[in-house]
């Protein structure tokens, strides 16, 4: 899981290196605008895509997430369509998602920030319809959406994009296990909260004569390694700052489910929010002590470690493990990831 927070040439290095050390997939987390106030700035994940598909061989590109409040469903269709011609059949991912922090640094309407649940189900049937080629005619609640059908004889890719749903609440999670592909969660998820998600897709899933064990379900999970557990800890540890300090200060009440299934209170975290505000990353990662991090469960550590750790992501139902990969030596994380942890998971 790539933030789109850091210089262009680093991204596409990292895609570089996880197509060499055998990753299958390199989601993009499209930042925003808020990543200013320390020191980062947001890069378009849908710009990035088609980029990174070019540079790489076998790696896929997927979009974790892009939201229709910033973009029309046509406009992001249209831009799926360069990163799918780009990368080629079974390479791309198109993940959607409302994103909260996002609908404030644009000013959504009351009105509008009401109904997120049916902003992103019509926003997907509208992008299903016109990658698949068919006429598009909807008057919805959200959008208004017309497009012709596409000819035959139109040079465009006409293999499927799977389309994933981000979702922490159990209407968000209960709309992907009936109309998408798979489920993206948050940062900061935890085996208690797979075991939730999952339990949330089932139900949806077979409502509507689905099989819910067969939607994807990919988990976002704070992570760094080293063969020093200590340093191995420690990116976890940053990262897993900027996360808490971001359900603090920007999406209170939707993060509930996350830092219950964890174990954490705001008034647990709310130090290093505080933090964070004050004294920026540094300062936050310092008020992340053991036994937080231990509840964030990361995959972090000696390699050993972290197949022990995605082994019980696994066994909580995660199907989809997306490393938030943070810390010094990145390039040489990858790699023993690589080398090391991987190799535990292929057959």
């Amino acid at each position: 899981m790539q933030l789109t927070m850091e210089p262009l040439d680093e991204i596409v290095e990292h895609a570089r290196l996880m197509d060499r050390h055998g990753f299958d997939t390199m989601w993009l987390a499209e930042a925003y605008p808020w990543w200013r106030k320390h020191a980062m700035e947001a890069r378009s994940a849908s710009a990035l895509s088609p980029l990174l598909a070019r540079e790489t061989e076998r790696l896929a590109i997927g979009w974790g997430i892009i939201s229709p409040y910033t973009r029309h469903p046509l406009q992001i269709a249209m831009e799926a369509r360069v990163t799918q011609e780009a990368a080629g059949p079974g390479r791309f991912y198109l993940g959607l998602g409302a994103s909260k922090i996002f609908m404030k640094a644009i000013g959504v309407g009351e009105r509008q920030a009401e109904r997120p649940l049916t902003n992103v189900k019509e926003a997907i049937g509208i992008i299903k319809s016109y990658l698949a080629g068919e006429a598009v005619d909807v008057e919805g609640r959200e959008f208004t959406a017309r497009a012709p059908e596409l000819l035959a004889e139109a040079e465009a890719p006409r293999w499927e994009v799977p389309i994933y749903m981000a979702g922490t609440g159990p209407r968000m999670q209960a709309t992907a296990g009936a109309v998408a592909d798979g489920l993206l969660t948050p940062s900061i998820t935890t085996p208690g909260f797979v075991r939730y998600a999952r339990k949330n897709l089932a139900a949806a899933a077979g409502a509507v004569g689905r099989d819910g064990a067969d939607i994807d379900l990919g988990c976002t999970i704070v992570a760094s390694i080293n063969h020093d557990r200590d340093r191995g800890r420690d990116g976890a540890r940053e990262i897993a700052a900027m996360y808490l300090a971001n359900k603090v200060q920007n999406i209170q009440g939707s993060a509930d489910v996350l830092l219950d299934s964890a174990g954490l209170t705001f008034d647990e975290i709310k130090p290093v929010a505080d933090a964070m505000e004050s004294g920026g990353r540094l300062a936050a990662k310092a008020e992340v002590t053991d036994d937080i991090l231990d509840k964030c469960r990361p995959i972090a550590g000696t390699p050993a470690e972290c197949v022990d750790r995605i082994r019980e992501y696994q066994d909580a139902g995660c199907t989809h493990i997306m490393l938030e990969l943070w810390g010094e030596d990145r390039a040489g994380q990858l790699a023993m990831f690589g080398s090391e942890v991987l190799p535990h998971f292929r057959t």
